[in-house]
């Protein structure tokens, strides 16, 4: 079974998070690559999110594209983050992708898990 390509209605990705994956997919020269978003548990507040490059979609992940870039998720990890957005900040403090997850009941201070 191929991947499902999703409706970009399920996950938000803004404009900055998909030109920065773009910047990297083009540094590492290879334009087969994805950003694959996952959920596992972990972190202090019960899950995370994970970023990893994939140049594979597995059976029943979802494939989202903005801008002619692919992200990548699986179909646990999207129950988990429909309605989400995810988005690249570049400010004084540091750059980071940062992800508004409206499933999430709290996250910790870096922003980096949550619990539901």
């Amino acid at each position: 079974m191929a991947p499902d390509t999703a409706p970009m209605m399920d996950l938000d990705i803004s404009d900055s998070a998909a030109k920065r994956v773009g910047e990297i997919i083009a540094h590492e020269g290879n334009d087969k690559l994805m950003l694959r978003i996952a959920i596992s548990g972990g972190g202090c507040s019960g899950f995370q999110y994970g970023f990893d490059l994939d140049e594979t979609a597995n059976d029943g992940d979802q494939v989202f594209e903005k801008n002619g870039v692919k992200f990548v998720v699986d179909l646990l990890s999207l129950g988990m983050l429909v309605g989400s957005q995810i988005d690249y900040i570049d400010d004084t403090i540091g750059a980071a992708f940062k992800i508004t997850n409206p499933n999430a009941a709290s996250s910790c201070g870096c922003g980096n898990s949550f619990s539901i």
